[in-house]
Parts: structure tokens; sequence; C-alpha cells
């Protein structure tokens, strides 16, 4: 019927129409089972363009009165549910999306909301309202006229406290949600709350607007978890329709962990899949400055923690001391959990600790750096594809070069004396290459373990397999002996009938006038 009171269901309809649909319907179960309950009022923060929207079009074509989806929803998953129609259409739906708002009605936000969905009103009740009143009693007004309960659904509701520093526009806003989610008329007429944002809900001093909603983040969102993005076997699947390589699809895109779900993004997984072409899609949907104003916080060992990560490993953070609002941050922890909400790093909730959860996230730090004010991390990481394609070109003075520089820029955040650590510099150093390579350090191989296995998926292209031997205080010779003695290659058999047998040795006291030398040599499977 209206855009705001009682939409249509045709943004559901254009997702189901989509090449790339995934059913999630089955989230409409969970909202049906807090329907005019005390739990009915639910929040979802989320990292951008993980099916927060879309689940809200979905949610229009479920509940509102204004369209008919019994058709629509008769081959999806709620389907199962024997009482899937009794809850359909049934109910006066409001949907809101702040950020339309914001964008053009910053001082008057509350009342250009108001004239807006008053508008619908008049479509249907004329002048039988009193349009004078308050919102929430116009509302309770319709409900007692039509015993029609409502859902209401804001999409991007934290918008207003994430952009505005004026505390009275700010306080107005949280007073209309009050009205709608939490005064006495809605005990009545709401059926649903559901709300969506970047950030959880912040607990501002004197405000109770929103301390009646059950929140769900990406640090945890049982039991909804499967209904936010998409789940590993709903890539697989749609990997193997849509002829993919699921091993590069995992390596861009994988790696949030929530609820002991490896979730994926979808907007990037659908792109990758529509232009089957892997490259950083999430990026460009949201600016990656903020991770530049995080990172370089000078907070006592965040540039560390950083570096950990960036090199594969994981940090500890205590997320509980975050106040929900990214111009709040007072600690490193702060920071790092701010970078979890916004997707920029996942969360072990077991071992409560960050990581970086792919190649593509790992690529956003990569630009961010670039841009950032560190230079020497930056110069060093710009010079990842140049070390990738010396080695493939089999330039051993430029890779020792470029490993040279790599241990001078990291040396002062990874300790450096031990083959260990040198695998945690090589790993910096070959930042890009998990773009076309599933890289497996200490591989079981022959009769010992290679330092590192380079196995090209499906979008390597012309990238030959590679084998990496990391010596200490030895030769680089004595690496790409190793290699041959313990048969290596032979793991890699497989996947290419061109192998790149890599030596690589660090010389701690420097005798040789040169801390790193560099063997490379071709072999070729028969």
């Amino acid at each position: 019927m209206g855009i705001y009171f009682n939409p249509t269901n045709e943004s559901f309809t254009q997702a189901k129409n989509s090449m790339i649909y995934v059913d999630k319907t089955e989230l409409l179960e969970q909202l049906n089972l807090r329907l005019s309950t005390e739990n009915k009022c639910i929040a979802v923060s989320h990292a951008r363009r993980f099916g927060k929207s879309h689940a809200a079009g979905m949610i229009d074509a479920y509940y509102s009165l204004g369209c008919d989806s019994s058709n629509l929803f008769d081959n999806t998953k709620i389907a199962a549910n024997a009482d899937y129609k009794k809850y359909m259409n049934k109910y006066n739906v409001i949907h809101l999306d702040i950020s339309s708002f914001w964008d053009f009605h910053k001082k008057d936000l509350i009342e250009s909301i108001k004239e807006r969905v008053y508008d619908d009103f008049k479509e249907i009740y004329a002048e039988s309202l009193n349009y004078n009143k308050d919102i929430h009693v116009l509302l309770n007004e319709i409900y007692h006229k039509t015993t029609t309960p409502f859902v209401i659904i804001i999409d991007e509701w934290d918008c207003v406290i994430r952009n505005s520093d004026d505390k009275e526009l700010v306080h107005g806003y949280l007073q209309f949600l009050h009205s709608l989610f939490k005064s006495e008329e809605s005990k009545a007429f709401l059926a649903l709350g559901y709300i969506t944002g970047i950030l959880p809900i912040k607990k501002i001093k004197d405000e109770s607007a929103l301390n009646n909603f059950r929140e769900y983040t990406m640090l945890d969102s049982y039991p909804i978890t499967p209904y936010y993005g998409f789940t590993e076997e709903e890539v697989k699947q749609l990997c193997q329709k849509y002829d993919m390589d699921f091993d590069s699809i995992k390596a861009w895109y994988n790696g949030y962990l929530i609820n002991g779900l490896h979730m994926y993004n979808p907007n990037s997984v659908s792109e990758a899949i529509d232009r089957h072409a892997f490259a950083s899609y999430w990026r460009n949907t949201s600016s990656f400055s903020s991770i530049n104003t995080f990172i370089t916080m000078n907070y006592a060992g965040l540039k560390d923690d950083i570096m950990t990560m960036l090199a594969g490993g994981k940090v500890m953070v205590d997320t509980r001391s975050f106040q929900n609002d990214l111009s709040d941050i007072h600690s490193k922890d702060d920071a790092l959990t701010a970078l979890i909400h916004l997707g920029y790093l996942g969360y072990d909730a077991d071992r409560k600790s960050a990581y970086i959860p792919n190649y593509e996230v790992a690529e956003a730090f990569q630009m961010a750096l670039k841009t950032g004010t560190w230079d020497e991390i930056s110069k060093a990481i710009s010079r990842c594809d140049e070390l990738l394609m010396a080695t493939i070109d089999g330039d051993e003075t430029k890779v020792a070069e470029i490993i040279e520089q790599a241990h001078d820029t990291y040396t002062s955040v990874l300790k450096y004396n031990d083959e260990n650590s040198l695998s945690c510099v090589l790993t910096m150093a070959y930042f890009t290459a998990p773009g076309y390579y599933n890289i497996v350090r200490e591989m079981p191989a022959g009769k010992g373990f290679a330092d590192f296995a380079f196995i090209p998926r499906l979008n390597a292209g012309f990238r030959p397999a590679i084998i990496v031997e990391l010596k200490y205080n030895q030769s680089a010779e004595t690496a790409i002996k190793q290699i041959k003695e313990k048969k290596y290659h032979g793991a890699l058999s497989g996947y290419s009938d061109k192998i790149l047998l890599v030596g690589i040795n660090y010389n701690a006291d420097g005798s040789d006038k040169k801390y790193h030398t560099c063997v490379i040599e071709e072999w070729r499977n028969s």
C-alpha cells in the first residue's frame, strides 16, 4: 500500500528474483516466537552488507497487510512450518530507513519521519484520525480501531547516534524511539520491534529508550546467527551451482566465526560469483578510513597486535569496555573491539581473541596502511607483489633484497632470532600471495616438514607451486638440499608440472655483509 506504512513485498520479490538468492526465511520462525511477548524487541548489529536490510525486506513481505505474499513464500524453508501462514500478512507494518531521512533532514528529522508516515496513514484513514497527535498515540488509536497490532522495522537506527554530536537532537530521537518501543501505548499496539545498525546499542546516561531490546552482534548472535551472512554449506552449494572454486572463495571471504559458525560476507561472495572473479568488493561499500583511525592510535601494544594479526596470528581482546561508540575509544581493547563490530576483524569467542578473517579484509588493511602514517610498514607491504613476481621469475638477488627490507621493517615488532620468527616475517613479506595460493606453514611432506608450501588455487593463473625452506645461520643452499633430500616437492606433484624450490637463510651475525641470501631452483615433475 504505502511506502512506510504497510509496504508491499517488492523488496523481497526482487531479492528472490536475483541470480544469487539464499533462503533465510527460517529467521521468521524465530520472530514468530517473539510476537507479542516480552522478547518482542530485537536489535541486530552486524557489519555492512551482512544481510540486515535483506532481512528487513523479507519481514515486510511476511507480515505486511499491504501485500499478499502467499505465493512468494510457498517454496521457501519457512513453508515447512505448519503454522507459517498463521502470521502472514496479518500485521500493520511500519518500515523506516533512518539513513535516507538523515541525508536530507538532519535539522527536522523526527518531524520529517512523522510527515511521511502520516501521509501514508491519510491514504487509508483520510481525516478520521487527528494528525496533530504524537505518533505513538496515533498508532494506539489505529490499533484500537482495527485490533491489528504493529510490526515496526527501523533500518540503520544508529545513523543518528553515529553521526551527530547534537545532544538535543539525539535526545529527541531517542524519545521518539521510546514512544514506539517502550511507551505505555506500545505495550498494546506493538507486536514486534526489529531494528538494525552497525554498532550495538550505546548505553546513554539517563536514556532508557532501547534497554528492552535483545541484542545480536558480531560477537554473539545466537540463535539467529545462520540468518545473516552466508554459512559455509550455503557457499559450497553456490560454488557448485556457478562453477566457482570453493577454496578460493574460502580464502577471500571466509573467516567470521560467530557462535561456532564460519560466516562469509554475502555481498562479496555474490559479487565474486556474478563477476566470476575474486577481488575486494566489500571495501568499496564501506570506507576503510576507519581502519586508519584506530590502528594509528597510540595505545600501548596496539601496533604490535596489528602486526601479529597481519602475520596470521591472534591477539587477546577484552570486548567489555567498548562503549559502542566510534568516537569514544579509550584503549587498545576499544579500538580492536570497534574493528570487530565493523567487520575488519574476526572474533574467536573461545579464545577471546581477534584476528584478520580473510584475504579480502587483509587487502583492506594493506590499502589503509598505504594511505596512513605507518610509512615503513607501508613501503614494505607495497613490495609484496614485487616479491612474489621476483620469486616466480627466479630473481634471487631481488628476493633477498625485499626480504631484507621486510626484516628491517618488522624487526622492531616481531622478534627475529630463529626460524619461527623468520616464518612470521616471511608471512608479512608474501602478504598478497594468499590471493592466489593456499599457503600452508609446516606442511607435512616426504620425510619432514616444509616451512612454507604455496599451493596454487584455480585462480592462480600462471603462478607455479612453491616450496620455501628457511634456515637460520646456515645457508640457502642447505635449505635447497633439505627440500630435495626430504622430497617436500613430492607433496605437490598433483598441483603443477612446475615447482619452485626456494631456500632462504638469515645470518644473524651479518659476517658476510648480507643478512639474507636466497637460492631458487626449478623442479619439474615427470
